[in-house]
């Protein structure tokens, strides 16, 4: 990829001093550290927002779902597995016999 942009950046002289000191000790230029960095930055920033947009529509669903009587109460559910605990446990219960 060609690299022909300028980025300029102000930080305090000891920063900088420390990030030199540290490219060179794993023997990467700096500005190649800084490109890795932006790119992990602007990855991070699109799992964030694809995320976001999946929780969102997620809730839109649960929420249309509810309106149209679709959902079922929390009461419920914990019934229903209340139920079904019990039976594995008393399945698990006779097979120990």
């Amino acid at each position: 990829m060609a690299k022909d942009a300028v980025f300029t950046l102000k930080l305090e002289p000891e920063l900088r001093d420390a990030f030199i000191a540290e490219a060179a000790a794993v023997h990467r230029p700096a500005s190649q550290i800084v490109r890795d960095l932006m790119r992990d930055f602007v990855q991070s920033r699109h799992e964030t927002r694809d995320y976001e947009d999946f929780v969102r529509r997620k809730v839109d669903t649960a929420r249309t779902e509810r309106r149209a009587g679709l959902s079922v109460s929390n009461e419920d559910v914990e019934t229903e597995f209340a139920s079904h605990r019990a039976d594995l446990l008393r399945k698990a219960d006779e097979a120990e016999r």
